[in-house]
């Protein structure tokens, strides 16, 4: 399954996004720390170069990823010219009350007084960018949730009268050029569950913790995957969980019902601290889809 997600709003919040980098200072662009370069837009990337503006990287929801692995991304990205990464969770206030400091080391022309530093937040959608910003602010301005889009449209407020700071709908990009990207982004909860089939989505998360997190499985189930493939998984979690049809088809394994509670478990952290991608698995993905680049190098494609 090819998975697409750009709601029609999109576009224009693109447009309105470029129009207001023109007039920012920062761009701080929020990822998720579990998959720091399948949600990093690549438009994102285009726009910022094209403007020159520095980037404050936020590897978001960071207490739900591999700590280790957190640590490799932020080496890699804070080797990159105008960057400057850090690993938080927004919904701590402490945190994110770093977010300021950081964007005004970037953005030194700005520490005159004479006009006010001017950040812009932007990421894919359901990152974190809103609670960020509320968190800030101290209060509830921007709508939040967990679901993917939840913001519509842009919103400034002044922190202070020498900072002001920019909230922006969360952006995908018209195509998502490598499935794993897709399947990674869906199960994160980035794209709209109406663009993806819950038991395709559960399957390859499946795979990928039977390669790289087999014990969180076992831990949170409690059964054994040795010899275990994606789908096995499912079935053994719809088991151990009571996942069965109803009606006509009564007593069947619901194989849907299972692959949500799968994602609910890995979406709220209840399989652990888990990283679906390193700069090293991203490499080779890379490497794979185009022999040409070097298995070194992790970096997008744009």
């Amino acid at each position: 399954m090819t998975i697409q997600w750009f709601p029609g709003h999109m576009t224009s919040a693109r447009k309105k996004a470029a129009e207001t980098m023109a007039l920012t200072d920062v761009v701080i662009e929020v990822c998720d720390a579990r998959l720091p370069e399948a949600s990093s837009n690549p438009m994102i990337r285009e726009l910022r170069l094209h403007r020159q503006r520095p980037c404050l990287k936020l590897l978001n929801k960071a207490d739900l990823a591999d700590p280790l692995e957190t640590k490799v991304w932020l080496d890699f990205y804070n080797s990159q010219p105008n960057v400057k990464a850090v690993a938080i969770d927004s919904k701590k206030p402490g945190e994110a009350a770093r977010v300021p400091a950081l964007c005004k080391a970037l953005a030194p022309h700005r520490n005159d007084g004479i006009k006010p530093l001017r950040m812009l937040i932007m990421g894919i959608p359901n990152v974190g960018k809103s609670t960020l910003l509320n968190a800030l602010i101290k209060r509830r301005a921007a709508a939040v949730g967990d679901e993917p889009a939840v913001t519509k449209s842009q919103m400034c407020v002044y922190l202070n009268p020498t900072m002001s700071i920019t909230d922006t709908p969360g952006m995908m990009w018209p195509k998502i050029k490598h499935d794993s990207d897709g399947y990674m982004l869906a199960a994160s909860h980035a794209i709209g569950r109406n663009a993806v089939i819950d038991s395709e989505v559960a399957t390859f998360l499946a795979d990928l913790l039977l390669r790289r997190y087999p014990d969180s499985l076992t831990g949170r189930y409690g059964f054994s995957t040795e010899g275990m493939d994606g789908v096995a998984v499912l079935e053994a979690v719809a088991k151990k969980r009571g996942c069965v049809t109803q009606g006509r088809r009564g007593g069947e394994l619901d194989m849907e019902k299972a692959a949500m509670v799968l994602l609910t478990d890995y979406r709220n952290g209840k399989l652990g601290r888990i990283s679906l991608e390193t700069p090293e698995s991203r490499a080779a993905m890379l490497a794979a889809a185009d022999p040409a680049r070097t298995r070194a190098d992790p970096s997008p494609d744009v």
